[in-house]
């Protein structure tokens, strides 16, 4: 408000028309605000005399030397592609031609309105309606119109509503500026109505209407109606004008339909900038960043000088297209014809995501570190950068100066794109505290942003968070949906996603191809095949069958639930489209679900049949069969195929190919394929160490321990307690659990499990039942192994004891529960107990016993001394018998001394296992025992004359450390 001063000074001169009181205001050291004129207005209002519209654009005009008065005028058709622009065609429109015969008042009103929309406020705008008014300018369409776009841009669009209502003589312009306003406020619905009453009411509509209509038109991406607009533009002789040529290249690129834009683009003869920008931003649009670098360069060779728009929209192109030696060219260029990035903040800001995305962050931060302003594009670009080049704390840390340095407070762009790699990277606490941001913040009610604190919980394996926030959704959109019914499947709880998916369809019955991504992962066992082929039917109905994503997925779907065949049958069905994706899907598929000859026999049929060429991710499958199978020889062949394609480069070939040569025994080779690479991870670490320890090399694994260059986490140690297991090397293991307490790693229940491990297998019992009392969080691997270490001290009664107790305390048994515990009853002689707990396992349970199941059970039977019934229930076995299974009841029948049983499957065991050594010495041992000297000589002859030799066994003696 005014000084008191100054009031009395106005009050004074108010009665004295010939006063200017302009010269009181300007004579004021104050600064005129619009406060202040709102005190003149409520002074003048109340006079009768004073003749206001003297006075008041020059009160106004001190208000715009401080504010930004220039105003750049752009079209619909803008190379961004923004029909925001809309809003403001009547600053570029043609507007009516004064009449001589106005008055001066009617003149300075008009004045001030149009000063008005320069910065338009409810509180300007109501006190210049009102002084309108009171002159009775009101009606007149200037004043009319610019009231009704000053209401508009003030988002009080009923109140242009009103204004354009109380007027009866309309002129085109006024038409436009109510379908502009419509525009503006996103009412489009409405735009078309007052289109359609304006050509009913016989008024005629300029190019500009069309313009506007254009725009609503791509807005609701309706390209039916944008091309009876097309129609009605040629008919009525309008489409020479270069606004509504490029407001159409822009509609039609918009709406989907590149090819009609390409076409109106070519039938434009002269061209302006707007014209090129628009389909070069429209090439980009409808994902074909090769073409807008196409039409970039044709729009440089014919001489047209490029704008920003133009620049930042083929750098975009180049980031798409991965193209950075184009990119650096059109840096450069850039850079020559004065659109550096402290001018233009676009240009700079595709740069950051250029370098970033093509993993030269270095570049990046040049390009962010030279920029004079920043905006928050620019902020959001450079965390997004450091995040995508695996750089989470430099991230975080241009967050904290994003806020507390340059005093830019992040969007909810920023959360978007920081809430995902917080997901990816499983960094609970951060993706926490970015939840609490949002909420301080007020952004609770955008949907991306919760739809990623949704994605951010699921993926960080807390779900009950990630359902609380989507049952307290207000308005759930179809990715909320996806979203959550993702998470259940990714956190294994099937059932809750299939629910979810079939309440979800009576909300969203026209669903999308991400829908079906998100809950094919669900069916992930035999039982839900079922549910997985009505997916897959459904995905047919709705035209999805011909999308490679989802027969990628309904084929890794098939091979989850044990379905090869139907597997091997969808692929076929697309074996004329298939990409490397889909080759590794079913590769990597039968890999890790352990169907590593299939695997390798597809693998070979890429390599035969196809054009496409293994990647990485098929290399690193296919090295893990070998493996798996113990193939050395083709295990070799991959590797030398890994050098010749340089895929060896790659760090998950050489931890592929490391973890290969250690399930071949070969740590020779596992050693030098870890030397030979340049950069190791701790996963090459671990891929080591776990090769030395699993091949009797455990003293040399833990020699390695000491080079290790990165802090260990817990497979590093769990694979530590693994080699002083086998080595009995108590002393090194009590070093190790010294070193779990010091890093904070005790409460890790994979680690538990493997104290349990050490200490049971070292004779510490004891000791052993201390960590797992002590483990804070008692997961089923420590379950199972300390049920394992009753088992292996012949507390077998204890051990079903601790079983009991797992289930009361509510783990659900696995496989490898039942294992441990039917060994435990094996070696006490629990005979009927473990029959029980095996009929347990196969009805109520429900699960697939597998061969280490049967081996227990045909031990447990064998040391009882009923052979018989072991040979029998070997016999009735589902599958083939693995020779696991008769190595065990031969076993038995030479502790027993059945001669004749052991006879019989010893002949079985030397079919399937003929370079087994073991069973021909237990044969032979039997016939020793049995005195029958010349069958036994027969027997050590052949195996002298096969050559086989038994490995040698060796003991161990933890003395301590020198």
């Amino acid at each position: 408000m005014f000084s008191p001063k100054i009031q009395t000074k106005f009050t004074k001169y108010i009665h004295r028309p010939s006063s200017s009181l302009a010269t009181i205001l300007l004579s004021s050291s104050s600064l005129v605000t619009p406060s202040k004129i709102s005190t003149l207005f409520h002074f003048s209002l109340q006079s009768s005399c004073s003749p206001l519209q003297e006075f008041i654009p020059q009160a106004i005009l001190p208000i715009k030397e401080y504010r930004i008065m220039t105003r750049t005028y752009t079209t619909l058709s803008s190379a961004a592609g923004l029909f925001s622009h809309a809003s403001q065609l009547l600053d570029e429109m043609a507007h009516r031609k004064r009449q001589k015969s106005e008055c001066v008042p009617i003149s300075d009103v008009y004045k001030m309105v149009r000063s008005v929309i320069l910065e338009p406020n409810m509180t300007n705008a109501t006190m210049v309606h009102a002084l309108a008014v009171k002159r009775g300018s009101h009606i007149d369409l200037y004043i009319a119109t610019s009231l009704l776009t000053v209401y508009s841009r003030s988002k009080e669009f009923g109140s242009s509503v009103a204004i354009f209502g109380e007027v009866l003589d309309r002129d085109v312009v006024l038409w436009n500026a109510i379908m502009s306003a419509c525009v503006e406020n996103n009412r489009f619905l409405a735009a078309i109505d007052f289109f359609k009453e304006m050509v009913n009411e016989g008024n005629e509509f300029d190019p500009t209407t069309l313009v506007i209509v254009i725009s609503v038109f791509s807005n609701l991406k309706s390209l039916a109606q944008g091309k009876v607009v097309h129609g009605l533009s040629v008919k009525a002789g309008m489409f020479s004008d270069t606004v509504l040529i490029n407001a159409l290249i822009d509609m039609y690129a918009k709406c989907g339909d590149l090819s009609s834009s390409e076409c109106v683009f070519v039938e434009v003869e002269c061209k302006d900038i707007v014209t090129w920008n628009s389909i070069i931003s429209g090439c980009s649009y409808n994902s074909h960043p090769e073409k807008s670098l196409r039409y970039f360069r044709h729009m440089v060779s014919c001489e047209n000088q490029a704008d920003y728009r133009s620049v930042s929209c083929a750098i975009a192109a180049c980031t798409s297209l991965q193209e950075i030696g184009f990119g650096m060219a059109i840096h450069g260029w850039g850079i020559k014809s004065g659109y550096v990035e402290d001018n233009y903040i676009s240009v700079a800001n595709s740069l950051i995501s250029l370098y970033s995305q093509l993993h030269d962050i270095y570049a990046a931060g040049c390009v962010f570190k030279e920029m004079v302003v920043k905006d928050v594009v620019s902020w959001n670009a450079m965390i997004k950068g450091f995040f995508r080049n695996g750089e989470a704390p430099e991230a975080f840390d241009l967050l904290r100066d994003m806020q507390f340095v340059a005093s830019i407070q992040p969007d909810i762009a920023t959360m978007v794109t920081m809430i995902p790699f917080c997901a990816e990277l499983m960094l609970l606490r951060e993706g926490k505290a970015a939840h609490g941001f949002i909420i301080r913040r007020e952004m609770a009610s955008e949907l991306p942003a919760i739809n990623s604190l949704i994605n951010m919980y699921s993926k960080c394996n807390n779900v009950k968070k990630a359902e609380y926030l989507f049952l307290t959704m207000p308005n759930k959109d179809l990715v909320a949906w996806n979203t959550m019914i993702f998470g259940y499947a990714h956190n294994g709880q099937s059932r809750e996603a299939q629910i979810l998916f079939k309440t979800m369809m009576s909300c969203f019955p026209a669903c999308t191809l991400p829908t079906l991504l998100a809950i094919v992962p669900s069916c992930d066992s035999p039982d839900s095949i079922q549910f997985g082929r009505s997916i897959h039917s459904w995905s047919i109905k709705l035209g999805f069958s011909s999308q490679l994503f989802a027969s990628n997925a309904l084929m890794d779907m098939y091979i989850s639930c044990g379905v090869l065949l139907d597997a091997f049958s969808l692929f076929r069905s697309i074996s004329n489209g298939v990409n490397v994706t889909s080759w590794n899907t079913i590769i990597a598929g039968c890999t890790q679900k352990g169907h590593f000859r299939e695997a390798l026999e597809y693998f070979d049929l890429m390599r035969k049949a196809s054009q496409v060429h293994p990647n990485s991710i098929t290399l690193v499958s296919v090295v893990s069969a070998c493996g798996n199978l113990g193939l050395a020889v083709e295990g070799k062949l991959i590797h030398g195929l890994a050098l010749k394609t340089g895929a060896n480069t790659d760090i998950r070939v050489e931890n592929s190919l490391v973890t290969m040569y250690g399930r071949l025994g070969d740590t020779e080779s596992a050693r030098l394929a870890f030397n030979l690479s340049h950069d190791h991870n701790l996963c090459s670490w671990n891929c080591v160490i776990s090769a030395l320890s699993q091949n009797e090399d455990a003293k040399k694994a833990l020699e390695l321990f000491r080079s290790l260059e990165f802090e260990p986490n817990e497979i590093t140690i769990s694979t530590l307690l693994s080699a002083c297991t086998h080595l009995g090397a108590m002393t090194y293991g009590k070093q190790i659990h010294g070193h779990v307490f010091r890093c904070g790693l005790h409460q890790n229940p994979f680690i538990s499990a493997a104290l349990l491990d050490m200490y049971s297998n070292c004779g510490r019992l004891d000791v052993a039942e201390k960590v797992f009392q002590n483990s804070p969080e008692k997961s089923v691997s420590a379950w199972n192994s300390f049920i394992s270490a009753y088992g292996f001290h012949n507390f077998g009664l204890k051990a079903i004891h601790t079983f009991y107790e797992m289930i009361r305390s509510g783990i659900q048994p696995t496989n490898s529960s039942f294992t441990s515990l039917l060994s435990a009853c094996s070696h006490a002689g629990l005979v009927d107990e473990g029959l029980m707990f095996y009929d347990y396992m196969l009805h109520k349970s429900k699960m697939q016993p597998a061969t280490e199941h049967y081996v227990c059970i045909v031990d447990m039977l064998g040391r009882s001394g009923k052979l018989n019934e072991a040979y029998d229930f070997i016999k009735n076995l589902p599958t083939q018998p693995e020779p696991g299974i008769w190595g065990a009841l031969l076993s038995a029948c030479s502790y027993h001394g059945d001669l004749e049983m052991g006879r019989k499957v010893a002949d079985i065991l030397f079919r399937l296992e003929p370079e087994n050594v073991s069973y021909y010495v237990t044969l032979c041992n039997m016939y020793v025992a049995a005195g029958r000297w010349e069958e036994a000589v027969e027997l050590r002859t052949m195996i002298q004359y096969k050559q086989l030799k038994k490995p040698v066994g060796r003991s161990f003696i933890d003395f301590g450390l020198r």
